[in-house]
């Protein structure tokens, strides 16, 4: 649906749609509103231009086209349709593995070319065959409902999914390796981070089945496109599908060129019904909130009058760094996350910080965008109960965010203050007491307390040619367990956390980004 499609579902003299080509409209004083799509840039000098927006809404899940932060200073919400796609993108990814193992485009090829070679396609059936389902959000669950239908084995890997959920959805939890080993098709529907940028490659490719079939129409890149080559031209792959690439337009003529590869230019969202849902929900949305009601999909922070927010403002940052600090090293799944205030922080509107502490947990695990209006109903999907408490025990400090993480088989705990002239402090890492900012590139390790370790530490960082910024060391009695908490200049490569594992005393080490 086009911008001008979009008019029709805006009954209001009070909102406006603003055409693609925003720099030809004179005067953008008046707009209350803006409704953009991925082409157009909201950028810091175009809302410069708009003193009276309160609201951007992108018709769409992607806000890479706006600038969060410049929005968030204004104090202009920004909105999404993180679901209006989900059906859509679940349908295309199944299209596209009927699509490769019955080999409907190569025939319709050769038949629109003249040719009539029914040897040359035979296909498999799905029946029986093992789907593995890389990721299982929104997208990951309607694909194992549709597989259901085709009486298809499921495994599914999720670092974060619980038995609980896996067992009520009726798929069989799996490892990594486990589902790489079994899986007859393998689909992947992570999000593109650094954790699964190349998470399907060359090591890992080789773990799979002789014949399997890959398809990828999350995001170009989970899937190594060099490796993917290698093994589609060595045989071992039958064939893949794919909606994405690592550069967008696909221009890897070696990649595309396989007769068995299948390939769409990035459409899995792109249907009528998808459009209109993404329009229809930001134009609501839009009209909701100039209406007073608070806005379900807000990407940054929620709408809170201005004396309000400098106040939460280093509260809320804190809490998500914190959020996000846990995610990376509870790589289990969760059952329930417990955050406790104490101090000045109580006598702020702490559901706002606990939604943002939520919203940074979820974000590295999910497949969809994570705001912190939507962060409770996303944990609920994946079966994580949360709550908070004010509490009068401080630990010393002027105020206090505790968060406490528990898991399947084990918790962890974490707990931070701001301080005005040193800013956003994390002070205990699981009962261990530091002092660090969360910020950078940081390398988390625990180890036995033993003299050495620390030096051999650092001669390994120095033998991979990463420099130690900052350095924190805790230790709850001498000669048991403690931690490392280091800052370093570059991100650290699993290569890296291999070797520290490798050291007798190091009990393990996690490369943290915040």
């Amino acid at each position: 649906m086009s911008e001008e499609g979009l008019l029709p579902l805006l009954k209001s003299d009070r909102v406006e749609c603003v055409q693609q080509n925003v720099d030809h409209v004179l005067d953008l004083t008046p707009f209350d509103a803006l409704l953009v799509r991925s082409a157009t840039k909201v950028t810091g000098e175009l809302l410069d231009q708009m003193p009276n927006l309160k609201i951007v809404a992108r018709a769409g899940v992607g806000v890479d086209n706006i600038d969060l932060d410049a929005a968030t200073k204004r104090g202009v919400v920004v909105v999404n349709a993180p679901d209006g796609n989900t059906i859509s993108t679940a349908e295309h990814t199944f299209a596209m593995i009927c699509s490769l193992l019955r080999k409907i485009p190569q025939a319709n090829a050769s038949i629109k070319s003249g040719n009539w070679d029914r040897k040359s396609f035979q296909g498999s059936e799905l029946r029986g065959k093992t789907l593995g389902i890389v990721g299982f959000g929104r997208i990951g669950t309607q694909i194992a409902q549709r597989a259901k239908a085709f009486e298809m084995p499921l495994l599914v890997f999720d670092p974060f999914l619980t038995k609980e959920r896996a067992e009520k959805i009726g798929v069989t939890k799996a490892s990594l390796d486990e589902l790489l080993e079994k899986a007859d098709i393998i689909t992947v529907h992570t999000p593109l981070t650094k954790e699964t940028k190349g998470l399907l490659g060359m090591k890992n490719i080789g773990k799979t089945k002789q014949g399997v079939f890959l398809i990828n129409c999350a995001r170009g890149g989970i899937i190594d496109e060099q490796a993917l080559k290698h093994y589609l031209a060595n045989g071992h792959i039958a064939g893949a599908a794919l909606d994405v690439f690592e550069e967008e337009p696909a221009t890897d003529r070696e990649l595309i060129d396989f007769e068995n590869v299948i390939t769409t230019p990035h459409i899995a969202a792109s249907t009528v019904e998808a459009q209109l849902n993404v329009a229809s929900q930001v134009s609501e949305e839009v009209l909701n909130f100039l209406e007073g009601e608070p806005a379900k999909n807000s990407i940054n922070l929620p709408a809170l009058s201005k004396e309000i927010y400098i106040k939460v403002k280093p509260f809320y940052d804190l809490s998500k760094k914190m959020g996000t600090f846990l995610s990376q090293v509870m790589k289990t799944p969760v059952k329930e996350i417990e955050v406790f205030y104490s101090g000045t922080v109580t006598n702020l509107e702490t559901t706002v910080t606990t939604r943002s502490l939520i919203a940074g947990f979820l974000q590295p695990r999910v497949d969809a965008a994570v705001n912190d209006v939507n962060a409770s109903l996303i944990a609920k999907e994946r079966g994580i109960s949360f709550g908070e408490k004010h509490v009068t025990k401080s630990y010393g400090y002027s105020n206090l965010i505790h968060a406490i993480v528990h898991g399947e088989d084990r918790r962890f705990e974490i707990q931070g203050t701001y301080i005005k002239e040193y800013g956003a402090r994390i002070v205990n890492v699981n009962g261990f007491n530091v002092d660090f900012v969360p910020n950078g590139h940081i390398l988390y390790i625990q180890h036995n307390d033993r003299p050495g370790v620390i030096g051999r530490m650092g001669q390994l960082l120095a033998e991979h040619n990463v420099n130690i910024a900052t350095m924190q060391v805790g230790r709850k009695e001498e000669g048991g367990e403690a931690i490392m908490m280091l800052t370093v200049d570059k991100p650290v490569t699993d290569s890296l956390i291999e070797a520290l594992a490798n050291i007798d005393e190091i009990i393990f080490a996690n490369k943290i980004e915040a």
